[in-house]
């Protein structure tokens, strides 16, 4: 199915609503109830903008500027929009095409000849969204840099400029790829490590799709049946999400269709991955976080391994078995990367941040969540090992867990309102004499629950952006989840602005 894509009028200047975290993100193609806000007016103010803020903040004047972009739709446009606009500062643009977030921040690290990057991408989300991503050498924005940047597009007039960068296209996924076919035979000391494996990829139509020819391959492994490989921003086949069941359920269907020995699912533009067992079990969330720290607590013990706060109990014991430290902090992926880079700094050694998503950032890689590099590291256990469904044989997994989202009413003071609930839980569970606050949270509130009401734990916490309340459950009997809900319902049930009916 083929979506046109038409650019539009912007139907609004309050450019900050755009914020999205570390990102840019908006509607770049209208539909109806949904107008466009990533229009030609927003990307090019936004592009004057960031010009102004490297000046500003950085001292960078006239910096060449490396563009790239994933396979949506509105790509083409979005970049032609900036490369004008950049170019109009006295810029050097370059186009690097089809890329992946991570290539955008590692061509910044290698002799590119680039100051600064912009990678157009609205990772998992549908098709009609879009987003910007901006990269210096020594990391991506954080929230305040994009807060900074935005305000300077909705606030400031800017005269027309006058100057006159030139626009040249070179790509570096190429490049990019060709460093993790060399680390892979460097560890390995061999040059088709892979040789004998079969190992699939589903790049969901994403930008993804490179790993197959430029890394696997010449790595030796037998890629028959890789799936959704081609760029197409339709997504026509299924969202690339590493965790969206559709999207697992395809690519462990694949797995067991073609016997392979490992499957790989990327996001859109790879800085996320999941992966598949030889048995067509999925490796996602808790599991690929127990994969990984499993490779790296081999190779040097007493690490300290910070992931977001809904992973398992079970998981800290995997961990600590080996020697290691559980360090739970908050959700969202540079949360996690800021923290650990914090314990570094502290002296406390900690080579990774991983998310249940899949973001996961390793120190020996700049704090880079990149997805691609992760399976990369994953494919050089498993030629060295065999098979890695050993590796995490031992990890204990609840009996039931699940996630209900449950959000306020429309119109809500969803922050003031949000904040009080979790201060009136907290004295709930310090108030009930068969529930505990879990030591070390530092999100929400963390309710432990005994043997008898529900044995397990649920976690109670804001979204980062969204008007809702997640709650994490997860239990270590049969009907545990069901009783923690119950009690759960008894709770919030007196709170008429939240939407408290998935709890019945």
């Amino acid at each position: 199915m083929n979506f046109p894509y038409k650019g539009g009028k912007a139907n609004l200047k309050n450019y900050l609503s755009l914020k999205n975290g570390t990102d840019v993100r908006g509607t770049a193609i209208a539909a109806e109830n949904d107008p466009a806000t990533l229009t030609e007016e927003a990307v090019k103010a936004i592009g004057m903008a960031f010009c102004v803020w490297m000046q500003r903040e950085h001292g960078l004047t006239g910096a060449t500027v490396a563009i790239g972009h994933d396979s949506r739709l509105s790509c083409g446009d979005i970049q032609d929009w900036l490369a004008e606009t950049i170019t109009s500062c006295g810029s050097d643009v370059i186009l690097t095409g089809l890329s992946s977030t991570p290539s955008m921040f590692m061509l910044l690290q290698d002799d590119f000849g680039a100051q600064a990057s912009i990678m157009i991408t609205a990772s998992h989300l549908p098709y009609r969204k879009n987003g910007l991503k901006f990269f210096l050498k020594d990391g991506g924005l954080e929230g305040q840099d994009i807060e900074k940047i935005l305000t300077i597009a909705e606030t400031e007039t800017f005269v027309e400029a006058d100057g006159k960068g030139s626009v040249a296209k070179r790509p570096y996924l190429q490049k990019y790829a060709a460093d993790l076919v060399e680390k892979v035979r460097r560890e390995t000391g061999k040059k088709e490590p892979l040789k004998g494996k079969k190992i699939l990829v589903d790049a969901g139509n994403g930008a993804g799709g490179f790993y197959v020819d430029l890394v696997l391959k010449p790595l030796g492994a037998d890629t028959e049946g890789s799936q959704f490989l081609e760029p197409d921003g339709s997504f026509p086949n299924h969202i690339p999400n590493p965790e969206n069941e559709t999207a697992m359920d395809s690519v462990c269907s694949a797995v067991k269709e073609h016997h392979a020995d490992f499957g790989i699912i990327f996001d859109t533009d790879v800085d996320r991955a999941g992966a598949v067992s030889k048995s067509g079990e999925e490796i996602n969330r808790n599991r690929l976080i127990a994969l990984i720290s499993a490779i790296l607590l081999e190779e040097k013990a007493g690490a300290t391994i910070v992931t977001d706060s809904v992973t398992s109990d079970g998981l800290t014991q995997f961990i600590e078995r080996r020697g290691g430290i559980h360090h739970r902090f908050k959700r969202g992926y540079k949360n996690v990367i800021n923290e650990s880079k914090r314990l570094n700094a502290e002296g406390q050694y900690s080579p990774l941040a991983i998310e249940t998503s899949g973001h996961a950032a390793l120190k020996e890689n700049y704090f880079l969540d990149d997805g691609a590099y992760l399976v990369t590291r994953l494919l050089i256990a498993l030629a060295k090992k065999g098979d890695l469904d050993e590796m995490i044989a031992d990890l204990p997994e609840p009996i039931e867990a699940e996630e209900i989202r449950i959000k306020f009413k429309p119109n809500a003071d969803f922050k003031t309102l949000g904040a009080n609930v979790l201060a009136d839980f907290m004295e709930y569970v310090k108030a009930t004499p068969y529930l505990s606050v879990a030591p070390s949270n530092y999100e929400g509130v963390r309710a432990n629950f005994d043997l008898a009401h529900g044995n397990g734990w649920a976690l109670l916490r804001m979204s980062l952006h969204e008007p809702i309340m997640p709650l994490n459950l997860e239990s270590n009997s049969v009907g545990g989840t069901a009783a923690m809900k119950q009690e759960l319902y008894g709770f919030l049930k007196k709170y008429d602005f939240l939407e408290t009916d998935p709890l019945k």
